[in-house]
C-alpha cells in the first residue's frame, strides 16, 4: 500500500526531476556528488518540489549511512540514539525535516557533533531559513533554494509513472494529464496523489477530464498563512495595484480570497489607499472603508463582489506617494536632531502671532518652521491628478508670497 509518490521516488541523483540549477551538469550539488564530498546544508522551498527526494538521493548516490528525523515528531531521545549511531559509524548523514521547528534542546544536542563532522546535516524546510532557522545552525550549513517545478516537469513525471506499470492497465489521455499538471501547481507529490486517487476511484481505470471533475479536484494553491509564499502574494497584490495592472491585481486578490484571509486584504487595501494612491485620489480611503464595512456584513462568498469592484478602481486610479514621502522626510529630520526651537510667534504663549482668519484667504506671511530649517521643503507634489494639481497651485502661490 505504499503511495505512488513513494514508489516513484528517485533512487539516485540522476533520476531527480527538475532543480537543474543545483543538479544539472557542473552545478553545485552535482559537483559535490561527483567529487564524493558532502557539506551540511539546508534545502528550502515549497511542498512537493523534491526536498526529501534530493536529500535521500544524495545519501544513496554517495553510499553514506543516513537517518531521517522530524524536528517536531521525534523526541530528544530519538536524536540521542541517532548521535550514538553516528559515533559508531564515525559519521552519518542526518536528514531533518521541518528543521525550522527544531527546539533549543535538540539544537544544543546537535551542534557539537555538527561542528566536529560526526554528523552531516541536511535540513529540510518550507520556510525561509534566513528568517526562521537558528543562526548557530544556519552558519554551519550551505543554503540552497529549490525552485518550483515547471508544468513540463510534472507532465514528464506523470508519464513516467503511467509507463511504470505500477498502476496496471491505466488509461489516460493527454488532456487529463495536462489537467492534473495544472491542478498540481508545481507540487509533484500532489500530482502523483491525484493520479493515484483518480485511478482507484474509477470503475474502469480510465481517467478523463470528466472523471477528474467528478472527483471535485481543486487547484493546489499554497495558502499557508505562516509561510513566505503567502506574504509574497500579499506583496504582489500591493505592487500590482501600485503598478496599475488591474488583471494582476484581481489575480492576487483571488488568491487571497481563496486563502480566506479577509483581514490582510482589508489592511493592505487601506495601506494602498493612503501610501500608493494618496493625494491623487483622496476619496479612495473612505471608499475602501465603506467596502470593508460592506464585506464584514456580507462575509464570503458575497464579499468578493465589492472587493473586486474596489480593487479595479484602485488599480486604475491615479497614484501619488507625495504625502507619506513628505512626512518621512520630516520624521528623518527629527530623528537626526534637525529640530530647533519652536518660533516665538507660534508658541503656546506667542509673541507677535498673526491669526490667519483675520486675513484674506485665511493666509498671512509668518514663520512656522524653526530658524535652522526655516527654508526646508518636504512636500513635492505629483501631477498625477487634478486634485493634487490644485494643491500644487495653492502651494506655489503660498511659496511665491513667502519669498
Amino acid at each position: 500500500m505504499e503511495p505512488l509518490a513513494i514508489q516513484m521516488r528517485p533512487k539516485n541523483i540522476d533520476e531527480v526531476i527538475g532543480q537543474k540549477h543545483l543538479l544539472g551538469n557542473k552545478m553545485p550539488l552535482y559537483n559535490l556528488i561527483q567529487n564524493k564530498y558532502l557539506f551540511s546544508m539546508i534545502l528550502y522551498g515549497k511542498p512537493g518540489i523534491g526536498k526529501t527526494t534530493i536529500a535521500l538521493a544524495i545519501a544513496e548516490s554517495l553510499k553514506i549511512k543516513y537517518r531521517v528525523l522530524n524536528a517536531v515528531i521525534n523526541s530528544k531521545k530519538d536524536f540521542d540514539i541517532v548521535i550514538e549511531e553516528a559515533k559508531l559509524y564515525n559519521g552519518m548523514i542526518v536528514i531533518i525535516d521541518e528543521i525550522h521547528r527544531m527546539n533549543k534542546d535538540k539544537q544544543d544536542l546537535l551542534l557539537p557533533y555538527l561542528e566536529s563532522g560526526i554528523i552531516t546535516l541536511i535540513g529540510l524546510t518550507t520556510s525561509n531559513p534566513y528568517h526562521r532557522i537558528n543562526p548557530a545552525i544556519r552558519s554551519r550549513c550551505q543554503i540552497f533554494e529549490l525552485k518550483e517545478l515547471e508544468k513540463e516537469d510534472i507532465i514528464y513525471a506523470l508519464n513516467k509513472a503511467i509507463k511504470s506499470n505500477i498502476l496496471n492497465d491505466i488509461k489516460i489521455d493527454e488532456n487529463a494529464i495536462n489537467m492534473i499538471a495544472d491542478l498540481s501547481n508545481g507540487d509533484l507529490r500532489y500530482a502523483y496523489n491525484l493520479l493515484e486517487f483518480a485511478y482507484f476511484a474509477s470503475s474502469d481505470k480510465n481517467i478523463t477530464i470528466d472523471h477528474l471533475q467528478n472527483i471535485n479536484a481543486k487547484s493546489n494553491v499554497s495558502i499557508d498563512k505562516n509561510e513566505d509564499g503567502h506574504y509574497d502574494v500579499i506583496s504582489a497584490f500591493q505592487k500590482s495595484i501600485r503598478g496599475s495592472d488591474v488583471n494582476a491585481s484581481l489575480h492576487y486578490l483571488a488568491r487571497l480570497i481563496e486563502a480566506g484571509d479577509l483581514d490582510i486584504i482589508y489592511r493592505r487595501m487601506t495601506v494602498i489607499a493612503y501610501e500608493d494612491i494618496g493625494l491623487a485620489n483622496p476619496s479612495i480611503g473612505p471608499k475602501v472603508d465603506a467596502v470593508i464595512n460592506a464585506c464584514e456584513r456580507l462575509g464570503l462568498p458575497e464579499a468578493r463582489i465589492p472587493l473586486g469592484d474596489m480593487v479595479i478602481e484602485m488599480a486604475l486610479s491615479p497614484k501619488s506617494n507625495s504625502g507619506h514621502i513628505a512626512l518621512d522626510k520630516a520624521i528623518n529630520d527629527v530623528r537626526l536632531g534637525n529640530i530647533g526651537p519652536v518660533p516665538i510667534n507660534i508658541k503656546q504663549n506667542p509673541v507677535g502671532y498673526k491669526y490667519p482668519h483675520d486675513y484674506p484667504n485665511s493666509w498671512v506671511k509668518q514663520q512656522y518652521l524653526p530658524d535652522n530649517i526655516k527654508n526646508k521643503k518636504y512636500y513635492n507634489p505629483k501631477l498625477t491628478s487634478k486634485y493634487e494639481q490644485s494643491l500644487k497651485n495653492v502651494y506655489d502661490k503660498i511659496e511665491k508670497n513667502n519669498n
